[in-house]
């Protein structure tokens, strides 16, 4: 059964609270799952559940998103942001951690496990690498500019999420409702009329809009990360390119690709969880 927290961080001059969901037992050991850009912590339910059994699953909603607080400053919205916070996540756990990061989330996890004295033992990057070409930042900020600011009803909220996270993969009806349950924020507009926004902050896409997207190069931050490595790949991802992939995979990564899905797999098959939890107990 999901259990709902949070942390306190600071950042800058401010103390905020993270909010994170959790299953299986606080004892067992832990895996920590952090999600992408727009995303929140509710979209890894399906593999928590499926690992509650013998791991303490620990899903953020990163500084934002989700239930987590907003930052005040558009331009805090940051990687480095979001390492504090989850570095605060971690000190509270106070235990080592196995990482599922999905493309920001990854990122964030890249960071973390670079470091000296790092807690986490073993990562699943999810459609990521260290090297994030421009076109798939463009392309993620532009369908976030273009992003309506409110909708009628959860329903058409959730088609806007079928149309824009169609690489996703082959997802059930009943994964979409999910998707969209967590993904809708209650709002009023001018007149007072109800509706539904996306359930994140509208500031985060302010830093994409104020830069030129470029290609991202972080291999020599990947070059610190020593830890068991496994890498997932959407077949037909414009993020993680198979040149990235493959040669990750020359490096020592364990390397798995989900034929039906882009940027970035959703992790809810049971192919793919069966993957990461062999990957989990140490079993590739």
């Amino acid at each position: 059964m999901a259990r709902m927290n949070t942390v306190t961080y600071l950042l800058g001059t401010k103390f905020h609270k993270m909010a994170y969901t959790e299953f299986g037992n606080p004892a067992a050991p832990a895996v920590l799952c952090v999600h992408g850009l727009t995303r929140n912590g509710r979209d890894f339910d399906p593999l928590a559940e499926a690992l509650a059994d013998k791991f303490h699953v620990i899903c953020p909603d990163l500084p934002g998103r989700g239930k987590s607080d907003w930052l005040g400053e558009a331009g805090l919205y940051q990687p480095a942001s979001y390492v504090a916070a989850l570095s605060h996540l971690l000190a509270v756990l106070g235990k080592p951690v196995a990482w599922v990061g999905t493309s920001l989330g990854g990122i964030c996890g890249m960071m973390l496990a670079a470091a000296g004295n790092t807690p986490i033992s073993r990562m699943v990057l999810n459609d990521v690498g260290p090297h994030i070409p421009a076109a798939a930042l463009k392309r993620i900020r532009d369908y976030m500019v273009a992003a309506p600011d409110r909708f009628i009803s959860v329903a058409e909220l959730e088609a806007h999420l079928r149309d824009i996270h169609a690489p996703f993969g082959d997802l059930t009806d009943a994964q979409w409702a999910h998707l969209a349950r967590y993904a809708a924020r209650p709002v009023l507009d001018q007149t007072g009329k109800g509706g539904f926004a996306m359930h994140y902050d509208p500031k985060i896409v302010e830093p994409l809009k104020a830069t030129i997207p470029i290609d991202v190069d972080m291999w020599p931050l990947w070059s610190m990360v020593r830890m068991p490595l496994l890498v997932i790949r959407g077949a037909q991802s414009d993020l993680l390119l198979e040149e990235t992939f493959l040669r990750m995979e020359s490096e020592g990564a364990y390397t798995h690709i989900v034929p039906d899905a882009g940027h970035a797999p959703a992790l809810m098959d049971e192919a793919g969880i069966a993957v990461v939890r062999k990957f989990l107990e140490d079993e590739l």
